[in-house]
Order: C-alpha cells, then sequence, then structure tokens
C-alpha cells in the first residue's frame, strides 16, 4: 500500500502538471509520512541528495557551455565542420551532425546544442533549399551527442545514482565510442534522406580554408580536451576540471576570440544558474523518493520480476531498453537517471554486465526519449527554433530515430564499444 502511495501521488502530481522535481519530493514526503517514519529523515535525505562534492562539476560544466555559446566558439565549429564535409550531398546535414559531435562534447548539454548550433544552421539549411522538417530533425537527433560524448553532468548524475562506486574518468572514457558510433549512424540517415530528397551537394571550400577553420576552432577544442584529458591524467577532480574549463572557456572568449561582451556574459550567468537550480532541486527530490524506492524493494522485486519472466539475457535486456525509452517520453532525464539506476543496475549486473555499459544504455535511451512526444524538450526546443510545428517534425523523424535505434542495439550486444577505451587508458 505503501508503493502504491509513493506511485499514485506522484503520477498524480504529473498529471495536474505540478513541475516534476516538486512531485518526486511531495510523493517522497507522502510516503515517509504513511510509513511512520520520522518526517525529519525524508528532509535529510533530500539535502544529502545534493550533499555530493561531485555535484559541484555540474554548474561549472553547464556555464562553460553557456559561456561557450554567448562566446562564439559554436559558430567557429560549425565553420570547421562546414569546411570537412559540406561538400558531400546533402552536406550541411552532415554538418549539423558533426557540429553536435564536436560542440556536444564541449557543452555536455542536449539542449544547449539545439540552442546553440539549431540558431545557426537551421536558418542556413532553409535558406540553401533544405526542407524545414529535415533541419530540424537533424538538429534535435543529434544533439543527444552532448548526453553522451564526455564531459557530461549526466554521467556525473548516474555516477551518484549507482552509489558513488563509478569511476567518473571511466565513464567519460567509456561514452567516447558510443557517441561517436551514434553520430555516424545519424550522418548516414543524413546522407540517405538528403539524396531520396534530392537535397544538392555544397562547394568543397579548399584545403586553404579547411586549415583556417581548424586553426579558428583550437581553441574551443582544446575545452574538451582540457576537461576531460584533465581528469584523465589525474591533474585535476572531476570539480575541478569543471572549474578550469569554465576559466578557460571564459578567457578565450574574452581574450582569443574577443567576442564576449559584458550582455552576453550576464546572459550566460542567468542561464547558467535557472539550468543548475533545476537540475540541483531534481536531484534532491529524486534522492528521496529513490531511498523510498529502495525502501519498497523495488530494485529486487523488478530483478525477481524480470528474471522470472524469462532467463533469456537478450530478451531481458531489451526489456530494459524498452521500458527506458518509454520512461523517457514521459519524464525528465536527470530524476529518471535517479529513479532508474537503482531499479535496473542490479539486473543488469546480474547479467554480467559491466556498470559502465549500462551507463551508456541508460543515457541513449533516456536521451531519445528527449526528442520523442508528449515530453520531449528537445523536440519542443527544436521546433521553436525551426518554427515548425511539432507533428510535421514528428511525421518525419522516424529515419533518425532508427539510426539511434542501431546504435543503442550495437552498444547494448557488444560490450567492446563501451569498455574498450576505459580498459586501454583507464
Amino acid at each position: 500500500m505503501g508503493l502504491l502511495v509513493l506511485l499514485g501521488l506522484f503520477a498524480f502530481c504529473v498529471v495536474i502538471g505540478v513541475p516534476v522535481a516538486f512531485a518526486l519530493g511531495i510523493s517522497a514526503i507522502a510516503a515517509f509520512w504513511y510509513e511512520g517514519l520520522p518526517l525529519m529523515i525524508g528532509f535529510q535525505r533530500i539535502i544529502s541528495g545534493i550533499n555530493v562534492f561531485s555535484l559541484m562539476a555540474i554548474p561549472f560544466f553547464i556555464f562553460a557551455g553557456e559561456l561557450m555559446f554567448h562566446g562564439g566558439i559554436a559558430m567557429r565549429l560549425v565553420r570547421f565542420a562546414q569546411a570537412a564535409v559540406g561538400a558531400v550531398r546533402g552536406g550541411l546535414g552532415i554538418v549539423n551532425v558533426f557540429s553536435s559531435m564536436l560542440f556536444g562534447g564541449i557543452s555536455g548539454s542536449a539542449v544547449a546544442d539545439i540552442s546553440a548550433l539549431g540558431s545557426i544552421l537551421v536558418p542556413v539549411m532553409k535558406e540553401k533549399g533544405y526542407d524545414a522538417d529535415y533541419a530540424v530533425n537533424v538538429t534535435v537527433t543529434s544533439s543527444l551527442a552532448g548526453i553522451i560524448i564526455p564531459p557530461s553532468h549526466n554521467m556525473i548524475i548516474f555516477a551518484i545514482a549507482a552509489g558513488g562506486g563509478i569511476s567518473i574518468s571511466k565513464l567519460f572514457l567509456a561514452g567516447v565510442v558510443p557517441g561517436v558510433l551514434m553520430c555516424i549512424c545519424l550522418a548516414v540517415a543524413a546522407y540517405l534522406v538528403a539524396v531520396r530528397r534530392g537535397y544538392s551537394a555544397e562547394k568543397f571550400p579548399g584545403w586553404q580554408a579547411l586549415a583556417l577553420g581548424f586553426v579558428s576552432a583550437i581553441p574551443g577544442l582544446l575545452t574538451a580536451v582540457i576537461i576531460v584529458g584533465g581528469v584523465l591524467s589525474g591533474v585535476f577532480t572531476v570539480t575541478e576540471s569543471g572549474a578550469f574549463g569554465a576559466i578557460y572557456a571564459f578567457v578565450v572568449t574574452l581574450l582569443v576570440y574577443r567576442s564576449i561582451t559584458w550582455e552576453k556574459f550576464r546572459i550566460a550567468v542567468v542561464q547558467s544558474v535557472r539550468t543548475t537550480s533545476m537540475v540541483m532541486i531534481l536531484i534532491a527530490c529524486a534522492s528521496a523518493f529513490a531511498y523510498m524506492l529502495t525502501f519498497y524493494r523495488v530494485p529486487d522485486q523488478t530483478v525477481a520480476l524480470l528474471t522470472g519472466l524469462t532467463d533469456n539475457p537478450i530478451a531481458i535486456l531489451l526489456m530494459i531498453n524498452a521500458s527506458l525509452l518509454i520512461l523517457g517520453m514521459i519524464m525528465d532525464m536527470a530524476a529518471l537517471i535517479l529513479i532508474c539506476t537503482p531499479i535496473f543496475l542490479p539486473v543488469a549486473v546480474s547479467l554480467g554486465m559491466d556498470p559502465l555499459q549500462f551507463g551508456m544504455i541508460l543515457l541513449v535511451n533516456l536521451g531519445l526519449g528527449l526528442c520523442t512526444p508528449p515530453v520531449g524538450s528537445c523536440l519542443f526546443v527544436g521546433c521553436a527554433v525551426g518554427k515548425l510545428p511539432m507533428e510535421k517534425a514528428v511525421r518525419t523523424i522516424w529515419p533518425f530515430y532508427l539510426a539511434i535505434f542501431v546504435a543503442v542495439m550495437l552498444t547494448t550486444f557488444i560490450p567492446a564499444i563501451s569498455l574498450t577505451l576505459p580498459a586501454l587508458l583507464g
């Protein structure tokens, strides 16, 4: 009955429009009260959820991404990608994908990717004769690179949700190959759709333009090298690397590119504070909610349920993927990482799966949910940037969903995709 109170009240709050963070907190406190547990313990769980030193890296990553967006680094990455792959048939679609891979690997945020690159590329693609739905669909789906290619603040949340025993530096390494693989699959889909629709190729700008574009993008690309390289080499902790990355991004945009103004800096600070506040409130309330799920032995019951349905590990993994994808369609990603990790990670581990590999599967599936209705925030932002009704985008987005699905299946059933780099360099 207590579990029904927890889940039922949460579902009711979501249906009537209560923000997910508050719905999690309200239902968790109600469950504490129903079980006769001291409410003080509930509030202590909420506070302890964000009283984690590693979480300090999140506002630094977010601030670095905002500085790079407003400071012009995104534009230079786009120019480099356009010079490199723009001459292929439907080249601007492929440029969009690889720009997301470069910028997403720096900003660590799918929404920031769409806001930064979408506002640049979608109007250009429409002007060059690309259909609006194609431009929006490529932008929205390729933004998932920001979730899985390091540095990603979602990886930090996953490491905490898994109990803190997973190395964040190894998680960063584990995300490189799956993220690049996903972008390659999306680039192939973008090319095939472009050929089917008869889009033309851009003219190759020449090797000199390619070299100049690369040189111009180097200071921005070094942001990711400094952040990830500093963690892997042991020079920085994750939090220190995030702080140094934010300082470096500010110095580059102020002294190298000279593109940051006081107004842009103010906007970057305000947006960073807003995003960080939302993430921290979600983490705090989801921690109390996850505590009650553990209190009701939901993880153990889930393991028993799935293994009771079938002893086929492939079928169980497919069910986990399907569950994550469906949940990702209706809830916020940060909250789902904190809720789903303690439920599904024991199942995956019982099948012999490495937690690093499961983390990649979790992030990509939940990320795909950000691109799907009814709650897909990336889809809403992309349609707003492209001035396109969501139903028109959803009608033709399926080839890009299929590309991500292929990447998810390969990551699920080929452990080496996620585990080779951590084994070699970890």
